[in-house]
């Protein structure tokens, strides 16, 4: 049975990229989440006028990889204590956001975050969002997977 997982980190496409190399994994794609216009632009989005954050919705395989790995890698893969920010790109849609599928996955989602802030891992308090998972809406073409088709491995802030 494949399931849903779907993560805002700041920038989809190093996002994308860090879980599409997972054992596990069985697809990616990036789109726009969270907001309150239906079926965004890129340029809508960037405006931060839509209220949507980029993110990386991950289909995978719960038999071969855990959503409490995915998490691990959502974590390990961006700075969660920045507002609305994650290095140069500033914005609500580079927000740190959990979109949780199930009671399980939000279940999943705070005791990982609670676990985090109990062992200190972060000089200043976590500010991801966990929250149910609304409308995902694609991204344009050119953003599918966009740092694998320049041959690049990840945008890491």
């Amino acid at each position: 049975m494949i399931e849903t997982a779907t993560f805002a980190a700041g920038c989809f496409w190093g996002v994308e990229a860090a879980f599409r190399q997972l054992d596990g994994v069985i697809s990616t794609q990036v789109g726009y989440i969270g907001g309150s216009v239906e079926n965004p632009t890129y340029e809508q989005v960037c405006s931060g006028r839509t209220g949507h954050a980029e993110a990386v919705a991950v289909e995978y395989d719960p038999s071969r990889i855990s959503y409490d790995e995915l998490l691990n890698v959502f974590w390990e893969n961006h700075d969660p204590t920045t507002l609305n920010r994650q290095g140069p790109d500033v914005g609500a849609q580079y927000r740190s956001a959990i979109f949780f599928h199930t009671p399980e996955q939000s279940a999943a989602a705070r005791a990982s975050k609670e676990k985090l802030e109990q062992l200190g891992k972060y000089k200043k308090p976590i500010v991801t969002e966990i929250t149910a998972a609304p409308q995902f809406y694609r991204a344009e073409d050119y953003h599918q997977q966009y740092l694998e088709k320049r041959g690049v491995t990840h945008c890491r802030v």
